[in-house]
């Protein structure tokens, strides 16, 4: 079979007549294909030198006709120009063109108006597309990095969704950001419809949909106290939370992720940002959930995916309780057997009852040392994981655990940024307030509960000494 490519300025009569040559060989001849590449006469030089110097081919005009080499690949085989193609098409098939020079000049500007409205269909047609805008803060993270691919590979919006990502850090990594932007524009994904660096803070957040604050402050309680850490985390969100209100759609969802705090920096959004919606600012649970789930696991010798319904209470890079009084088990191999969707009880499966409460729930500390050295794989999926369940809902039955705005459930008193068990559904979320919970679970939230509301107080108290005179309309 013959493949010949014709290619050339949507104006050049000469590219008129190949074009017609080679439609008339193709309708005639059963083993002839023909595919034909038109050009802007303003994009038409650039293309070409482009094409040449890939192929190691000499040929400056229009058009520009080539044989594929589909019986045996590699790069195809230069015919030349419209006179070349004359000779060829003669000599292999007997026919030639007898098209007159008006007949060329009619068709080429015919073809120009045709390139000219395709064209401006194709914009028109972009134009209504109008993709997520998704801007990533402390862009520099190994987080946003192992993140990029997931938001772009359509599995967290859906394959009909574009996206555009937005990189915002310092003016130090600059570098860094413009690295990872090249390298997502290289893997040329079908949904990414930009990608974009930022390091001018007056521009954040403009337009944006979601925003996924990764920011983080590196803990070393022997050289600063924690209420210096606090302010840290304070003075970020006192600068992010007006830009999001001023720049952002007023519907745009912050999640809250990173290593450190990520219950404060929700909370300090809503205090500095009071016009964004409490339901639309949450803090993700996601790595310590799973990071339980795997130590489980392991005690079961098991699949990590077989673990379900973990519920991760309280401060979630801090103080928090894994409560494994509603987790289940899917697909365990013991004695009693069942579909794929009968669950076992983890307490009724873990007998060693000893392990439970002296190495997994006293092992907090190691769970957040686990989860803190992780190198942005883990949080970059629990980030993904968090979305996907926020915009598709969350597996039927399955429990989340979320940070959110409380309002009194699980007598947790109101107004802190708790982790708790939610369902995703129709775009929201929803806390499992059915749930039981033991006299000893009561106890153990309360205790967590103190601790984050005290860490409100200490933030609450550095914004009256930086904000003696507008404190209390902002902490109000």
């Amino acid at each position: 079979m013959a493949k010949l490519v014709v290619a050339g300025k949507a104006n050049c009569p000469y590219y008129a007549k190949a074009e017609l040559l080679a439609d008339y060989l193709q309708a005639n001849l059963p083993d002839f294909r023909v595919h034909k590449i038109t050009h802007h006469p303003d994009k038409w030089e650039q293309w070409l030198h482009d094409i040449c110097e890939t192929n190691g081919w000499e040929h400056r005009q229009s058009p520009i006709i080539w044989r594929e080499l589909l019986d045996r690949g590699g790069k195809g085989l230069l015919l030349g120009g419209v006179n070349d193609f004359l000779e060829y098409a003669q000599h292999y098939y007997g026919i030639t063109s007898m098209m007159l020079s008006e007949e060329m000049l009619d068709i080429a500007e015919e073809n120009l108006q045709a390139y000219i409205e395709t064209e401006k269909e194709e914009e028109e047609i972009k134009s209504l597309i109008k993709p997520l805008q998704i801007w990533i803060t402390s862009a520099s993270a190994p987080t946003c990095y192992q993140l990029i691919p997931l938001l772009a590979n359509g599995e967290v919006f859906g394959m009909t969704t574009d996206i555009s990502i937005h990189l915002l850090d310092s003016d130090q990594f600059k570098e860094v950001l413009c690295g990872i932007v090249m390298e997502a524009e290289d893997m040329a994904f079908p949904l990414l419809r930009s990608i974009s660096a930022h390091t001018e803070i007056d521009e954040a957040f403009i337009q944006a949909d979601i925003i996924i604050v990764l920011d983080d402050v590196l803990l070393n309680c022997e050289v600063q106290s924690i209420g210096n850490y606090i302010r840290e985390v304070s003075d970020i969100c006192q600068v992010y939370a007006p830009l999001i209100e001023r720049n952002a759609k007023s519907e745009v969802r912050v999640i809250s992720s990173g290593k450190t705090f990520i219950n404060l920096k929700a909370m300090m959004i809503m205090t500095y940002g009071p016009s964004i919606k409490t339901e639309n600012v949450i803090a993700v649970a996601t790595s310590w959930e799973s990071a339980a789930k795997a130590t489980l696991a392991r005690k079961l010798n098991m699949n990590t995916a077989g673990v379900k319904d973990v519920i991760v209470w309280g401060n979630i890079a801090g103080c928090n309780y894994i409560d494994l009084s509603h987790a289940k088990l899917y697909g365990y191999n013991c004695a009693i057997w069942g579909p794929a969707n009968f669950p076992r009880p983890v307490l009724n499966m873990i007998y060693d009852s000893e392990w439970i409460h002296s190495e997994f729930l006293s092992a907090q500390s190691s769970l957040n040392s686990r989860v803190s050295h992780c190198v942005g794989m883990l949080p970059a999926h629990a980030v993904a994981t968090v979305l996907r369940y926020w915009y598709h809902g969350s597996p039927p039955g399955e429990i989340v655990s979320v940070g959110v705005f409380t309002e009194g459930q699980f007598c947790v008193p109101d107004g802190i940024v708790f982790s708790m068990p939610v369902r995703f559904q129709n775009g929201n979320w929803k806390v499992i307030t059915e749930l039981e919970t033991s006299e000893t679970t009561q106890e153990v939230l309360k205790r967590l509960a103190h601790e984050l509301i005290q860490e409100k107080l200490i933030a609450l108290r550095e914004i009256k000494e930086m904000h003696p005179y507008g404190a209390d309309e902002i902490t109000s």
